[in-house]
């Protein structure tokens, strides 16, 4: 029975590595099939940092403290002209490489970002969209008519004189 359903699926399914050590990316087999392709939690520390806890310790302060500087920089320019947003994930991406935490937040919203995307390919969302857009832009120009009607155009500079 099982060999006619295995020439049927075109042979056996695949089977999972052996052991962790036989995997490329370091995630254990559990860990790997809870995460769908995910990198495993925790310190992205080379070896010889992680091997020495004072050491280990200084390399978290620097990267928090990098980390945060980033953030701030980020926060400042969400005002002002620049890149806030991707300052700001950039800086929570440079958290993600030392504290757990910052990871979960990232992958949170990435998933949150990725599902944003799909729903916004919807047909039914975009039509919607496109409706309300169209409407908004309609009532600006009907503003912006009724505001020249009955103010005019006046520019900052006189070119008659």
């Amino acid at each position: 029975m099982n060999a006619e359903r295995d020439a049927r699926d075109g042979g056996a399914a695949p089977t999972a590595p052996a052991s962790a050590a036989d995997r490329s990316d370091g995630v254990t087999d559990g860990a790997a099939e809870g995460m769908a392709g995910e990198r495993e939690l925790g310190s992205r520390a080379p070896g010889f940092i992680k091997a020495s806890r004072p050491l280990h310790l200084s390399w978290q302060v620097g990267v928090f403290v990098v980390g945060f500087a980033v953030v701030v920089a980020g926060i400042i320019m969400l005002p002002l002209p620049g890149p806030g947003w991707l300052v700001i994930f950039g800086g929570m991406a440079i958290w993600a490489t030392e504290f757990v935490w910052a990871q979960l937040v990232l992958r949170w919203t990435r998933r949150k970002v990725t599902e944003a995307a799909q729903r916004a390919l919807d047909p039914k969302v975009r039509r919607r969209n496109i409706i309300l857009t169209s409407i908004g832009l309609v009532i600006i120009a009907v503003l912006v008519g009724i505001y020249v009607w009955k103010f005019g155009i006046t520019m900052p500079w006189k070119i008659h004189e």
